[in-house]
């Protein structure tokens, strides 16, 4: 089998076990629904104000909830003692971390979706300003975001305590993304009267081959442990 069929055949098998349960993406849909209402109580009833917050909010309601999906990568194999038959898969190592990922880009993607027109109702955003570009940070900001987060998932899927481990590793390596992601969106939202979020992007799509080819490239070692 070559790379590709099994990165299809990982995110594939994934994918199906989601869609078949549909238990985690109602609940991370739910949570991050909930999330959106609070900052937008919290934030008051200033229509500048919410699309002036607009940015960092949704993309920290995406952080809180991708975490959940993250932690969940692996634990369908752990609760079903797979995770040694799925090392021994006739592939690299590494082809089971870029399904993963690739699983995890489609969950979180579908899951902004959601969010997009969320949080589009509840704060009056302009999303038809510049739908193109919007789509382009979302998918910019979470293929880093996705990286970094399947390739943590992996490190602490065996530790006991992964659920509060996870996020002590991951919320500081993902602050670069994090910013950026949140510089090009508000630009965007605003009209982008400087010019500035194409600037964001490019260190977006920076951040995200970096943290790619090195999540790639230890994933073996981790996953091995």
């Amino acid at each position: 089998m070559n790379a590709w069929s099994g990165i299809a055949a990982v995110a594939w098998k994934d994918l199906i076990v989601e869609r078949r349960s549909k238990a985690n993406f109602n609940s991370v849909v739910f949570l991050a629904a909930v999330i959106l209402l609070l900052f937008g109580f919290a934030l008051g009833p200033d229509n500048q104000r919410l699309r002036e917050a607009a940015g960092g909010v949704i993309w920290l309601t995406v952080l809180f909830s991708g975490v959940l999906s993250f932690n969940r990568s692996y634990q369908q194999e752990l609760e079903d003692s797979a995770i040694e038959p799925l090392l021994l898969y006739p592939v690299d190592r590494r082809t089971i971390y870029l399904g993963k990922l690739a699983a995890n880009l489609v969950f979180l993607l579908a899951l902004e979706l959601v969010l997009a027109v969320v949080a589009g109702v509840l704060y009056d955003l302009p999303l038809g300003r510049e739908p193109l570009g919007l789509a382009l940070v979302l998918v910019l900001g979470t293929v880093g975001f996705a990286a970094l987060g399947t390739f943590y998932g992996a490190m602490t899927s065996r530790v006991r305590a992964r659920e509060v481990l996870m996020p002590l590793l991951l919320f500081p390596m993902l602050v670069p993304v994090l910013v950026a992601a949140v510089g090009a969106t508000g630009a965007l939202l605003a009209g982008d009267p400087l010019d500035s979020a194409g600037g964001w992007m490019r260190a977006l799509a920076a951040f995200d081959i970096i943290f790619v080819i090195a999540s790639t490239l230890a994933f073996d070692s981790v996953i091995g442990e």
